[in-house]
């Protein structure tokens, strides 16, 4: 498994291209060969970036799920829609984000990177500031829930 860790701001140009920054591209280069699948997010509007071995076990998961059921049919529509093998540039560092994605996340000029253990979310650098901001309140009593020893 893949640890990937880091806030980044970057950014795009008007053809979706990102410049990933060099602490980034080291963490990404043992997998930089493999090549990464970019989808869009269930829960928020960016998008994730996952490595391909790492995208891999994900939709294994999803495969091993009851395929003969209308709800299952939905996510998977709605899982896979726009989703797209991509490579980040072993020399410069740049990956190309395809369009329909770039409008899905919106993403313009101002972009964060945000790594989460095996995935990085690619934000508009405003809507990701307003979820963290959205998000502080609860942030202690969901860390009380989620790591409570009585569970």
């Amino acid at each position: 498994m893949t640890h990937i860790i880091g806030q980044h701001d970057c950014k795009a140009d008007s053809k979706g291209r990102v410049l990933l920054p060099i602490s980034l591209k080291n963490q990404l280069l043992p997998v930089l060969k493999d090549g990464f699948v970019i989808k869009r997010s269930v829960f928020q509007q960016c998008l994730e970036l996952y490595p391909k071995a790492e995208f891999d076990v994900l939709m294994q998961k999803v495969m091993k799920k009851s395929k003969i059921n209308r709800k299952y049919d939905a996510f998977v529509r709605n899982f896979v829609a726009g989703m797209k093998e991509v490579s980040i540039d072993g020399d410069s560092g740049r990956l190309q984000i395809p369009k329909n994605l770039v409008e899905f996340a919106g993403i313009e000029k101002e972009v964060v990177l945000n790594a989460v253990f095996d995935k990085i979310e690619i934000w508009n650098k405003d809507m990701y500031e307003k979820v963290l901001a959205e998000g502080e309140k609860d942030y202690a009593d969901l860390a009380e829930e989620i790591f409570d020893d009585d569970e």
